[in-house]
Parts: structure tokens; C-alpha cells; sequence
């Protein structure tokens, strides 16, 4: 299943939705499992990373994943860092204009990846604080399965 390209105002709007109300070390465990759980229901092979600041709180690799997966998450990763927004909110906004993100960002494409798949983690009153990472898939369906997880652990009491 191909998940058709969400509109920038439906990426902005989910990043506005999945604003969490606080993020420590369990919750990336319990997100982490969430995305794992998701990612074996569908037999992905994807590599999971969630991160808060600099530290690393979860990683994953499934079966089928491979070390590729884990550059590619730092790549998509380092997008989330230095713009704030998801990985495909910034490569869709260059496509918009006409141009990439690999074209026109002016950026080292051995350390930047504007492809779907990297979600700031936003917390209310404190902005974005870290990112949770796919890396398997085809770039809409990598940041479907984040979004689907997001949704699902900010729906739990």
C-alpha cells in the first residue's frame, strides 16, 4: 500500500497534531515498540531510530534492514535538526518551488536527506526536542508509518 503525497499544509497540520505533552525514556521504549510492532505486521524491513537532543534513546533493526538504513536515518535525521520540520515537509517544500532539496538546499547530500521518513518530536511549550526515524521503505510509506505511529501512542490515556 502507497500512501499518496500528503499536501504541505497536511504535513504542517500533522506536526501540529502530534505535539506531545512531554517526552522522557519511556516514552521512546513504548513509542520504539509501537514502530516495531507496526513494522513486523507488514514484514518491513526498516530501521528505527528515536533520538532526544544528541542521545540516542532507541534503535532497531528489522530483518531485511541493513546498515544503509542507518545512514540513511542520520542523513534524514540531520534534516529534522536543522530545519525543525519532518524530512518530507522540507523536501516537499523545495518540489513546490520547482527545484530539490539536493539541487537547491546548498547542503552536503552525504549529511542531509530531505526524504520522508525523519518526524520532529515536538514537545508543548518546549518546541522540537528530538526526532523519531524510518528507514526501509519508499519515502511516503516511511513517514505514513511514523505519522500512524505517532498517532496512535498521542491517542493512548
Amino acid at each position: 500500500m502507497s500512501p499518496s503525497a500528503p499536501t504541505i499544509s497536511e504535513l504542517i497540520a500533522q506536526e501540529r497534531r502530534l505535539t506531545l505533552p512531554r517526552f522522557g525514556y519511556d516514552d521512546a521504549y513504548a513509542l520504539g515498540g509501537l514502530l516495531v510492532a507496526l513494522a513486523r505486521e507488514r514484514h518491513a524491513p526498516v530501521a528505527i531510530d528515536i533520538r532526544r537532543g544528541g542521545q540516542q534513546l532507541f534503535h532497531a533493526a528489522l530483518p531485511g534492514s541493513s546498515a544503509d538504513n542507518d545512514a540513511w536515518i542520520d542523513r534524514k535525521r540531520r534534516v529534522v535538526e536543522r530545519y525543525g520540520e519532518s524530512s518530507y515537509l522540507v523536501g516537499t517544500r523545495f518540489r513546490a518551488k520547482g527545484t530539490t532539496f539536493e539541487e537547491s538546499s546548498r547542503l552536503d547530500l552525504d549529511t542531509y536527506a530531505a526524504h520522508g521518513g525523519s518526524f520532529p518530536i515536538a514537545v508543548e511549550g518546549a518546541g522540537v526536542i528530538g526526532s523519531v526515524t524510518v528507514s526501509g521503505l519508499p519515502q511516503a510509506e516511511d513517514h505514513a508509518l511514523v505519522v500512524e505511529a505517532l498517532e496512535q501512542f498521542t491517542a493512548k490515556p
